[in-house]
């Protein structure tokens, strides 16, 4: 072996009690310099003088205190008459602690970091919290006085099982405190005059006229022209892609129209199958079900989507309320959904157990509930057999089921079919089935791609008799949404262009490479890296990308041959990358999920600017922190239906991040006040 550099000017570190080459961690000094006590800083009394000297002991698991003095060292001070030091007779060495902050230890510190009036040094901590109110946990202790009296009986079904539910030494008579009020009824149903016209109902095809979701336009019924499955049976997620029929689209103010790289929102309505049951769970009485009544609310902007916060009176059906109006599946059950359940439970063990969750003592519990699988009303009515709440006051409390958004998936502005001598516009979106197991064990879908789903299986069933799909007359309620988002944004006709994609994320950019190769020469340029599991399976749009597709689309497999996921590509193809962000005109786009892939991106992009740019970490991250502001650098994620409906549910004017929606709806003209997020 070569020797090192520096080994001839290399000296051993010296040896020493405390130090020694072959072991350079330090051990704790036991050499200590005496410390004459001075009677200025002797205790005022005796009291004081012994708690601070008080000997106390600690394991790891407890927070370090103010280390206590050895009495054997109180000794050896004592005999001390000088300054010079002595020597503590050699113990063995105490395992040595991180250097820790303990900021919080009970409910109350939480809740004293946490006051509003701190502003902005309790940022970070509200960042992490869930907002389910965890500091005001309060453990229930084991009476042992009901220790033999009366124990809560666990609901024997599997409904109830599938929640995994730990609520500790909970009897009939424990005492439970901080119980969430009963939500109030908002919502009422009365019988319709007699003289009333009947209304045909749509409730099977396109929701009542006020679900206006892009107002002061209706939500538009577009047929479904066709629809497909793009990826192969094997595949872990199911991808489809729908032509949906947009000729008769009513013509709106300002010239606006359908852009490359846009989207759609699509009114999705909660599954027959799950209404039934919730009828079924709730009796409600199959002649009342579809009967139309007169439904008055006393507050809130229920069962509209966008609208004023005011009481209504609308004729409508129950059936059309549950089906396009409440949310039933897609959010977290709340502590006023369980207090209303208990309030309606006949069931002594049922009832002791929802209002057990609905309070300071089950809090616990209530988390692991609100952050475990997916729960829905059908889910909880299950679990409860005995509660039958009215379904008007159900509806008080439940989440307004808010519309799903798709990006466009082509150039809507080349897209025609003929038929005959007539040309009928049509827009394509592409659409992921986001899959999780249910408590019975079986698929549970979301409820926009399970909605549309259901539609292509109903196409392919059809296809395969011999009939047309445009023959079934099958329709997406849609409405024209998002034109205003990043992708459309930043789109520019000139100047290169590299899109990195996963998944269905690389759907947008089918659209943008459509565009530019209608034009190509040397300032169009445009490149994607799709990054899939198996291109087998899973490679979405292959061969339907416009001529070149060879030239300009990179696939990069995570699951076949190299093994690679697109990060990797990115830092693979770093020459590229640094020449186009550095162009005139030049735009990164990335889309995807923006956990994994795009965090993943997002190092890799860091690492090429940090590789060809010379710069250290903080400069790169600055860089691209630059080119995102000037529009060169567009990262977007798919917009979750919970992330857009949470914004969505709240009124206009409350929350600061709710002008992001309405921009991305077009509304840039709203304004809006900071006030506390609720």
């Amino acid at each position: 072996m070569m020797p090192h550099p520096q080994s001839n000017r290399h000296t051993c570190l010296s040896e020493s009690s405390t130090c020694h080459p072959h072991d350079p961690i330090p051990q704790e000094p036991i050499s200590i310099p005496r410390h004459s006590r001075s009677s200025a800083i002797e205790p005022s009394s005796d009291s004081a003088s012994s708690k601070s000297f008080e000997y106390t002991s600690g394991s790891d698991y407890e927070s370090p205190g103010t280390p206590a003095t050895d009495p054997q060292l109180d000794e050896a001070i004592d005999q001390q008459k000088d300054d010079k030091t002595f020597v503590v007779p050699p113990t063995t060495p105490r395992k040595r602690r991180a250097s820790t902050l303990l900021i919080s230890q009970t409910p109350e510190d939480v809740r004293r970091i946490l006051l509003p009036e701190r502003g902005a040094e309790t940022k970070e901590i509200e960042k992490v919290c869930c907002g389910g109110g965890c500091c005001f946990l309060k453990t229930l202790e084991e009476d042992p006085a009901t220790k033999s009296g009366s124990p809560v009986v666990i609901p024997d079904n599997d409904a109830f099982r599938s929640l995994c539910l730990r609520i500790g030494p909970l009897s009939l008579d424990s005492e439970l405190t901080n119980l969430v009020d009963l939500p109030a009824e908002t919502v009422l149903f009365e019988k319709l005059l007699t003289d009333a016209s009947p209304v045909q109902s749509t409730v099977q095809k396109h929701p009542p006229k006020f679900v206006t979701p892009h107002p002061p336009y209706e939500v538009y019924s577009a047929k479904v022209h066709h629809a497909r499955e793009l990826t192969k049976p094997g595949a872990e997620k199911r991808t489809y892609h729908y032509d949906l029929d947009v000729t008769d689209y009513p013509a709106e103010s300002g010239n606006v129209d359908f852009v490359v790289g846009g989207a759609v929102g699509v009114q999705a309505p909660n599954s027959d199958d799950l209404v039934d049951e919730i009828f079924d769970l709730l009796s409600v009485p199959g002649y009342a079900r579809d009967k139309q009544v007169m439904m008055k609310t006393s507050t809130g902007r229920w069962p509209t989507i966008w609208g004023d916060d005011k009481p209504r009176e609308l004729v409508t059906t129950r059936r059309e309320l549950l089906t396009w109006c409440s949310d039933v599946q897609s959010y977290p059950p709340t502590k006023p959904l369980l207090r209303l359940l208990a309030e309606y439970a006949t069931a002594a063990n049922e009832k002791k157990i929802l209002l057990y969750l609905s309070s300071a003592q089950g809090q616990a519990a209530f988390c692991d509930l609100r952050t475990g699988p997916h729960i829905t009303i059908a889910q909880l009515l299950n679990a409860f057999p005995s509660s039958y709440p009215p379904l008007a006051h159900l509806l008080s409390i439940l989440n307004t089921l808010m519309p799903r958004f798709y990006s466009l998936s082509q150039d809507p502005q080349s897209s025609c079919t003929r038929e005959g001598t007539n040309c009928r516009r049509l827009i394509e979106i592409a659409v992921t089935v986001h899959e999780t197991p249910n408590w019975r064990g079986g698929p549970r879908t979301g409820v926009g791609s399970g909605f549309l789903e259901r539609i292509a299986q109903k196409v392919r069933e059809a296809e395969n008799e011999g009939i047309k799909a445009t023959d079934l007359d099958l329709r997406v309620p849609m409405f024209r949404g998002l034109m205003a988002n990043p992708l459309a944004r930043e789109f520019v006709t000139d100047g290169p262009m590299l899109l990195i994609g996963a998944g269905v994320g690389v759907a947008p950019f089918r659209g943008f490479v459509q565009r530019r190769l209608k034009s190509a020469n040397c300032a169009n340029k445009v490149w994607v890296l799709q990054g899939v599991r198996d291109s087998l399976l899973d490679e979405l749009y292959s061969g339907e990308w416009g001529v070149e597709e060879e030239k300009v689309k990179k696939v990069v497999q995570s699951r076949r041959g190299e093994g690679r996921y697109v990060q990797e590509e990115v830092r693979h193809q770093a020459d590229l990358v640094w020449f186009i962000i550095n162009a005139l005109d030049g735009r990164v786009f990335v889309c995807g999920s923006s956990q994994g892939m795009g965090e993943g991106v997002q190092r890799a992009l860091v690492d090429v600017a940090m590789d060809k740019g010379n710069l250290r970490r903080e400069e790169a991250e600055e860089f691209w922190t630059r080119k995102k502001d000037d529009g060169q650098y567009i990262a977007v994620s798919g917009l979750g239906a919970h992330v857009v409906a949470r914004i969505a549910n709240t009124k206009a004017g409350d929350l600061v991040r709710g002008s992001v929606l309405y921009r991305f709806l077009g509304y840039d003209g709203c304004t809006f006040t900071k006030t506390r997020d609720t």
